[in-house]
Order: C-alpha cells, then sequence, then structure tokens
C-alpha cells in the first residue's frame, strides 16, 4: 500500500487549467493533454510553499544545488555521468527542441522523425524553416519498431542534419533499448546527422522496462547528442517552467546557448529550481510509487477494453503514460471517434492524427494519469455509447 494517495479526485477546474478549463463543459472528462491529475510530492509542494512565503519573486540566479540536483539524480538512478558545463538551463522542453533546431540546422535543412511522434515535433521543425522528415514505425503485433531500412534512406539524404529522437516515445509507448540507440547513431554518424533526444518522459517506465539516457550509451553518442529533460512530466510540473538542454560538445553548446538568447528563454520562473530540487533530492520513493500506480491503471484500462471494448486493440505501453490505441475496428477514423466519445460519452482523447496525418490514422492517444476511479467513469461512459 502506498503512503501517497493517487486516489485522490482533486478538483482543478476553475484554476486556469488547461486540461480541465479549455473546455468549458463540466461534464467533459479530459484524457488528452499530457498531464496528470495528482497533487506534486509532497517535497515539492512544501519547497514551493516555502518560496512562496519569501514574498519576493524577482529574476532568478540558478546556483550550485540545481546542477548538483541533476547531476546527482541521472548519476545515480540511471548511470549517467553529466558534467555541470554540459548543462543549459531554458523554460520547457519545447522551447528547448525549436533552441536545439535553430542552432544545429540551417533553414531548409530536413529533420528526420520516427512518426507517429509527438506533434510538437512538427510544429517546432517547421518554424525553424526546416522540413519535416518521417520515418514511419513498423507496427509489430501491440508494439512497434523502427524500419531500419528507410531510416538510413532517409538519414543517408544529403538535405537531412538532424534526427529528432522521442525517447521514450510519445505516443507509441516504446522505450528505446541500448541496442536500438546505439544503431540509431550509428546509421546518423554515417551520414553526418546529429541526434537531438527528447527525453522528457525518461522516469515514467513499466515494470520490466528501464529507460536508457542516449548520451550514456556510448562516448560516440554522447559527442553526437544534444538531450533535452526536465522533471515536469514525471513530477507534473510542468507549469513551474524549468528544463535543461545537456550537451557534451562545446561548439555546440555554443550555439546552443546563442540560440536560448536569440529565441529569449534563458529565464526561468522562481518556482521552476526549487521544485526540481526538492523533485531530484526528496522525491524519488513518490516517483516509483507513481510508477506502479500508473502501471495498474494501464492494468485496468486493458482488462476493461479485453470485456467490454473489444474493437479496441490497445499497444503496449513500456513508457509514458499516454496508451495508443488502435481503433481501425470502429471503421470510424481518429477524428471522427474522437467526436463521437467528446459528443456522447463526454470523454477527450486526442486523435491520431494529431501524431502523424498518414502514421496516427486509426488510433487515438488516452492519457492515464488520473485516479482510478475518473478512469474507470471514462470507461464506463465509452461503453454504454449506442
Amino acid at each position: 500500500m502506498s503512503e501517497y494517495d493517487f486516489d485522490e479526485l482533486v478538483e482543478r477546474r476553475g484554476t486556469g487549467c488547461v486540461k480541465w478549463d479549455e473546455m468549458n463543459d463540466p461534464d467533459v472528462i479530459p484524457l488528452w493533454v499530457a498531464d496528470m491529475d495528482f497533487k506534486a510530492a509532497p517535497a515539492i509542494q512544501k519547497a514551493i510553499r516555502q518560496r512562496a512565503e519569501h514574498g519576493i519573486f524577482g529574476y532568478t540566479f540558478v546556483g550550485d544545488t540545481y546542477y548538483e540536483a541533476i547531476i546527482s539524480w541521472f548519476q545515480r538512478r540511471h548511470d549517467w555521468t553529466i558534467r555541470r558545463e554540459e548543462i543549459l538551463y531554458t523554460t520547457g522542453v519545447v522551447p528547448a527542441m525549436s533552441v536545439a533546431i535553430k542552432a544545429l540546422t540551417t533553414p531548409g535543412e530536413k529533420v528526420l522523425i520516427l512518426s507517429p511522434d509527438y506533434n510538437c515535433f512538427f510544429s517546432s521543425i517547421r518554424n525553424n524553416g526546416c522540413e519535416v522528415l518521417e520515418t514511419i514505425l513498423h507496427r509489430t503485433d501491440d508494439t512497434f519498431e523502427v524500419d531500419w531500412t528507410d531510416f538510413e534512406t532517409k538519414c543517408a539524404d544529403e538535405k537531412t542534419t538532424v534526427f529528432l529522437l522521442c525517447n521514450p516515445h510519445n505516443p507509441c509507448g516504446r522505450v528505446w533499448t541500448r541496442a536500438e540507440l546505439e544503431r540509431m547513431n550509428d546509421i546518423c554518424m554515417k551520414h553526418g546527422v546529429k541526434v537531438v533526444s527528447d527525453e522528457i518522459h525518461c522516469e515514467l517506465v513499466m515494470p520490466g522496462y528501464q529507460y536508457q539516457p542516449f548520451a550514456a550509451v556510448s562516448e560516440q553518442c554522447r559527442q553526437n547528442s544534444v538531450i533535452l529533460n526536465s522533471p515536469s512530466k514525471s513530477f507534473n510540473i510542468a507549469g513551474l517552467q524549468a528544463a535543461n538542454i545537456i550537451c557534451s560538445r562545446p561548439d555546440w553548446r555554443y550555439l546552443l546557448d546563442r540560440a536560448i538568447n536569440i529565441n529569449e528563454v534563458c529565464d526561468v520562473n522562481p518556482f521552476g529550481p526549487v521544485a526540481l530540487i526538492a523533485a531530484y533530492n526528496e522525491s524519488e520513493d513518490w516517483l516509483d510509487a507513481l510508477n506502479l500506480y500508473l502501471w495498474d491503471n494501464y492494468q485496468t484500462l486493458c482488462d476493461f477494453a479485453a470485456h467490454h471494448l473489444p474493437q479496441w486493440k490497445i499497444c503496449k505501453l513500456e513508457g509514458t503514460y499516454l496508451t495508443w490505441i488502435d481503433i481501425t475496428a470502429t471503421g470510424m477514423t481518429s477524428q471522427a471517434y474522437c467526436d463521437c466519445l467528446f459528443s456522447e460519452a463526454k470523454v477527450w482523447v486526442n486523435p491520431g492524427t494529431m501524431y502523424g496525418p498518414v502514421s496516427g490514422e486509426g488510433y487515438i492517444r488516452l492519457n492515464i494519469a488520473c485516479p482510478r476511479a475518473r478512469l474507470q467513469e471514462a470507461l464506463i461512459r465509452i461503453k454504454n455509447i449506442k
């Protein structure tokens, strides 16, 4: 029995919450955006309260304790040695992604992704004047694999200069293995392609799987990568806006630092560093309990679907709290099915086409990071659609 109450139903409406307040309908259960309906770890709440009591919230200096917390966390939890000078802080992983693309590409070049992929990958690439190049993940039973032949063909394109990786993968739920990551890098280095790895979901890993930091695979991976990371997803503190770009190469760091300043994402708010320090230094047991709760939610989803929603084929969840569900048996498009769930069941999920117009068709993405009773209520509503 966990000492943390993930079953607590916290009222989020009326707090300016994107997940709950964007759609002004009190009957809707939102299972869409990647945001958890759980209170942050007690140590984080305490640290924020103490900082708030000071009463002054001016420009924030990021000091030694911040860097030490990051370095200690990844060393002890993932056997990844990070040097302080490798860390550049910024406001969020999406801004960090835009920074990395701006720093490492020239407009008109191509950025390769594994599709379906996080929707902001598409917009960040295009916003920086580059072309999105997709290699479609290969569906094998209830999971996904890289099409290595197509991946290498796309890397060999002379206009491809960056591979933008999602590790673990959103929305397909893959936690890439060390061997897969090494193979990705070998192909990229062969063709002069730099790797930018979004690892924001790295702590959200289900039993039996292990997150492998891309930069810790080998020295070659370390020297050919820029890692984007944040405690925001794992500890549900995205609104506090603190993220890090980790890069071992001084020449690339110079370009990244310039891009941070060009994009004007060089300042964090006073609560971001405080929350990060409390997360990494004092909240590891909370995170472990969270992952077990999420795993039980996933089992609840799978069991319910097996008995009541046979038209759903739920893909294997190795990491993240975002389930990828094949709904082709309904005979509806992803968007039409989501519209039906919203109008008939008052349940809000994302159409797969958000994550790839072609590769995402026939899927929906459903967020299970909520109290189990809320997930069960949503599933019952969906079952009862006439």
